[in-house]
């Protein structure tokens, strides 16, 4: 198998709208076929995102012309200076399918929801509003919500 050698290029943004250039740029790559083999975004860091590339010219020909992305940094990075930031995190909830739950922010703040369905890679949980009076699914992120009590009590 051939290895590739790749490098990583770090690209300013405008400041909270990282997900969208990293959005603009993946697509771009992806439909003319540049040798960008991944974008991330660091949770924490404003105004940058990184890409792995094969060469300067194809991170640079990948960013051109994409909204608020405002141009590569001249040095690349090395890997060892941003690993830290790419430990995936992963928390774990204590969230079951049938628990009521308090949803602490959004648009239904303070509403009371029973779980339907834990997505524990997504970190996300449908709920449906127990006062609606007709039961609509709600996809929530798992930290929007607060468990208030269990259909079954586990010991």
């Amino acid at each position: 198998m051939k290895k590739i050698n790749t490098k990583i290029f770090a690209l300013r943004t405008t400041a909270s709208r990282e997900d969208q250039v990293l959005d603009f740029v993946s697509a771009k790559a992806e439909k003319e076929k540049l040798a960008v083999y991944s974008v991330i975004r660091p949770h924490g860091m404003k105004g940058y995102i990184f890409m792995e590339a094969e060469d300067r010219q194809a991170a640079e020909h990948a960013a051109f012309n994409v909204s608020y992305a405002k141009g590569i940094l001249p040095n690349e990075v090395d890997y060892n200076e941003i690993e830290h930031m790419l430990a995936q995190v992963k928390r774990e909830y204590n969230i079951k399918q049938g628990d009521v739950c308090e949803i602490v922010s959004g648009p239904f703040k303070r509403e009371q929801a029973k779980i339907t369905r834990v997505d524990a890679v997504k970190e996300e949980v449908v709920v449906e509003l127990l006062e609606s009076a007709v039961p609509i699914p709600i996809t929530v992120k798992m930290d929007a919500v607060k468990v208030v009590r269990r259909d079954k009590d586990d010991e």
